[in-house]
């Protein structure tokens, strides 16, 4: 089986919409723990079962959570892929500051691009 690694635009602005409220990040950390039923998530935070539901639906979008139907209850469970895909993006990102950091310390440390004191 080959994974995707690219994330497509409209992927990557699900994952950090997704990413950006403490509640679905909280949510996701729960989840990456073990599977947990959106019934025993929304006991955990102080806002109406529905909007669990809601931040839950906003994950699912994004593929960082998968949502399966056990009996009358909805199980939830972090996407590892997904999880290393976004990972793989940030570090893609970091990679790049990383490099330009690298050339501006060269530039820097160039004596030729150093000012002169006199001229």
């Amino acid at each position: 089986m080959v994974v995707q690694s690219e994330l497509s635009d409209d992927e990557i602005d699900r994952v950090f919409h997704a990413l950006a409220a403490a509640t679905r990040r909280d949510i996701l950390r729960r989840t990456i723990a073990s599977e947990q039923s959106v019934s025993a998530l929304a006991a955990e935070y102080e806002m109406s079962f529905a909007a669990v539901q809601k931040h839950v639906a906003v994950l699912e979008a994004a593929q960082l959570v998968v949502k399966r139907a056990e009996g009358r209850e909805r199980l939830v469970r972090a996407d590892p892929a997904m999880i290393a895909r976004a990972r793989a993006l940030l570090a893609r990102y970091e990679e790049l500051w990383r490099a330009r950091i690298d050339r501006l310390d060269a530039l820097l440390a160039d004596p030729r691009t150093a000012s002169h004191e006199g001229e």
